[in-house]
């Protein structure tokens, strides 16, 4: 049976309020990690969030959680190297995955991140949902697929996230849309729902929200 991979739709008043009301709650950078003996406790809910090297995974993490500058956007893509954790309220850590497609990386360092994700994917039981972002303006790429077949070896349920979606005409929108489903439908791990968004403009922030809130 062929999955149709829907755009996720708004939430209703009820399922936005809880979802607000989750991410309402402080956030907080906890830790840097390089190494599977430097995770936090596994001690709540985690989602985390993985997606070539400027995609806008800053931007979607600060749009959640209404902080601005929580996570940081380097000016080098691909610099940061550690898994990132981030406290949202006593319930859920948001997990930021090093950004992929290090053109410049060294090998030995790609290696070793590839390595640690492989690890943390794998062995975190905590772990609700990986979120693989997609930028709208250019679709699944090479190494997006990569990151996609890591989960599915996994057996990591992740949703697809496309992001800076305001950047794109609509009819070039839908075309990269088509793109993406078709890249979807390969992967077994892949949830079948897409959840379009703009950290901009503000679009599909709620739903992003509800979603994971409905993860608990």
């Amino acid at each position: 049976m062929q999955i149709s991979f829907s755009l996720a739709e708004e939430p209703d008043q009820i399922t936005a309020e809880k979802g607000r009301k989750l991410f309402a709650g402080e956030s907080l950078f906890v830790k840097g990690v390089v190494a599977m003996s430097g995770l936090p406790d596994a001690d709540r809910m985690e989602v985390c969030f993985a997606g070539r090297s400027n995609v806008g995974k800053s931007s979607l993490i600060n749009a959640l959680t209404g902080t601005k500058g929580l996570a940081r956007a380097s000016n080098t893509p691909g610099r940061t190297q550690e898994i990132n954790y981030f406290t949202q309220g006593p319930e859920l850590y948001l997990v930021d995955l090093p950004g992929y497609g290090y053109a410049n990386a060294p090998l030995a360092v790609v290696e070793k991140w590839q390595k640690l994700l492989k690890r943390y994917l794998s062995g975190r039981q905590t772990l609700r949902r990986a979120f693989v972002l997609i930028d709208s303006r250019h679709g699944v790429k090479d190494v997006d697929e990569e990151i996609m077949s890591l989960l599915d070896s996994s057996a990591v349920t992740f949703q697809c996230v496309m992001t800076k979606a305001d950047k794109v005409k609509i009819k070039d929108r839908d075309r990269v849309i088509e793109q993406v489903r078709t890249a979807l439908a390969r992967h077994p791990a892949a949830y079948p729902e897409i959840v379009l968004t703009s950290s901009e403009k503000g679009d599909g922030i709620a739903t992003l929200r509800s979603i994971i809130c409905g993860l608990e």
